[in-house]
């Protein structure tokens, strides 16, 4: 979707490239016949409510720009005392970066569908940055539990599987400190299409949703 508005620049382009890398990996596995060209649909229903509240936050900036008068000025002094504060300044730049976006992939952990941290991890061949495993464009299941007790066969074609320990804090923009879980499936777009928290309820559905049906036997 195109964007016409005036927000800073840095932000129309976070927007932007958010949007290219969001459609791009679902285009190459339709493209592959990997998934099935319904996958295409959830670009709108992922970026559209981000393009919307875009264009909210640039309405908002553009009134605080007018010409100044009383009303105004008490507005924007109002807003300089909240900026003064940690928390709404730290919510405020998640915002204007495009780190509290969170897309709708239904009740769990608060990770899912929000953007992985990118995360010092230790592994058994040694540091690892998240991001790191994202360079390829491919989908990462990071088992964060036991060593081997996850099995991705059928996707294994498709999702590489990392088994990692972190042992840090767990901390989200906008929304703050977060339970650890068990294991993170992460899409190629750097959010996290599935989580577990001690079982692996739901995996084989979400590996099936987001990097189609598994592979015979």
């Amino acid at each position: 979707m195109p964007h016409t508005c005036i927000t800073p620049q840095a932000d129309r382009a976070s927007t932007s490239v958010c949007d290219a890398v969001n459609l791009g990996w679902k285009l190459a596995q339709v493209i592959k016949h990997t998934s099935p060209e319904n996958l295409l649909d959830t670009y709108h229903a992922e970026r559209h409510p981000v393009a919307a509240r875009v264009l909210r936050n640039t309405m908002a900036q553009v009134a605080l720009m007018r010409r100044p008068d009383d009303r105004l000025k008490a507005l924007k002094d109002t807003m300089s005392e909240l900026l003064g504060m940690d928390e709404p300044r730290k919510r405020f730049a998640a915002m204007m970066s495009g780190l509290d976006a969170h897309y709708d992939l239904g009740e769990g952990h608060p990770l899912l569908g929000r953007r992985m941290p990118d995360l010092d991890l230790v592994t058994a061949n040694g540091p690892l940055r998240v991001f790191t495993l994202l360079h390829d464009a491919r989908p990462v299941l990071l088992n964060l539990g036991h060593p081997g007790r996850i099995d991705i066969t059928p996707w294994a074609d498709r999702v590489q599987l990392i088994s990692a320990e972190y042992a840090g804090a767990w901390e989200l923009p906008a929304i703050g400190a977060v339970a650890a879980p068990t294991a993170v499936l992460i899409r190629p777009d750097g959010y996290v299409a599935w989580v577990g928290e001690q079982t692996e309820l739901g995996l084989a559905e979400a590996l099936t949703t987001w990097f189609g049906s598994p592979a015979a036997a």
